[in-house]
């Protein structure tokens, strides 16, 4: 476990665990921002063994409610966004897959915190938006990667309407991929971690890779990308030649995440 004031952070079993730590709501501060920025550097710099980084968030009542309001100030505004952007520019950096784990109020800067991780799984209670706009400002992460997401009418309605979503219709546009009951949440988040730990490490990440490359081309550039990545990262791994190995040889396969 960390020594963190505001986070704490822990790896094990292949799955790192970030969690932000600054109940009941969870505001981010510049303080909590620049503790996620060293853990995530904690993260970009590990071994092959790490599998998946997990965000989530101490108590029931909110993952986050964003970037605190008084950090939003003439003489601070510009070091909270190289914080709080940082914490974006290092989640783009990371080629194993990110989850966030989700419950309660999730707004604002915590909203685009779930939004940028690869995957949400959320509790049933959760309401999910950003209201930024109510205080005439807007969320520059959502704008920039909301649209691709959700798709842009219904980025824009997000955005510009600034209304918070419940679980069922944030399932539905594809803000979050699995909803569960709140008592069911760490059994459920546990599961779901576990589908990613189970597997290759080096192929997660090669196969991340390719699916970044190849986002928002067209059809026939998008397969020359995934071509190439194919043939020249993916079964370039020692993991791929074991995983064929083992599917031939009637064996469970053995990982060196290599």
């Amino acid at each position: 476990m960390s020594d963190y004031k505001f986070i704490t952070y822990e790896e094990k079993a292949g799955a790192a665990y970030l969690t932000i730590n600054r109940p009941p709501l969870n505001w981010l501060d510049i303080a909590t921002m620049e503790e996620m920025n060293c853990a995530l550097d904690g993260v970009l710099a590990a071994g092959p063994e790490l599998k998946v980084l997990v965000i989530q968030a101490a108590g029931k009542k909110a993952f986050s409610v964003g970037v605190d309001v008084a950090d939003h100030t003439e003489d601070k505004v510009a070091h909270m966004i190289e914080a709080f952007h940082g914490i974006f520019r290092r989640l783009d950096r990371l080629e194993i897959p990110t989850v966030a784990a989700v419950q309660g109020a999730v707004l604002g800067g915590g909203c685009e915190v779930a939004l940028f991780c690869d995957m949400v799984i959320a509790t049933e209670n959760i309401k999910i938006g950003q209201p930024e706009i109510k205080l005439a400002v807007f969320p520059p992460i959502a704008v920039a990667a909301l649209p691709a997401i959700v798709g842009p009418k219904k980025a824009y309605e997000i955005v510009l309407g600034g209304e918070a979503l419940r679980a069922d219709a944030a399932l539905a546009c594809g803000l979050v991929n699995k909803v569960v009951a709140l008592d069911d949440f760490e059994a459920e988040l546990e599961k779901f971690i576990a589908t990613f730990t189970a597997l290759s490490g080096s192929a997660l990440r090669s196969t991340k890779r390719a699916l970044k490359a190849a986002s928002g081309k067209p059809f026939a550039a998008a397969l020359e990308t995934v071509e190439g990545a194919y043939l020249n990262d993916c079964m370039r791994n020692s993991d791929a030649r074991e995983g064929l190995n083992s599917f031939l040889e009637k064996r469970k396969p053995v990982w060196t995440n290599k």
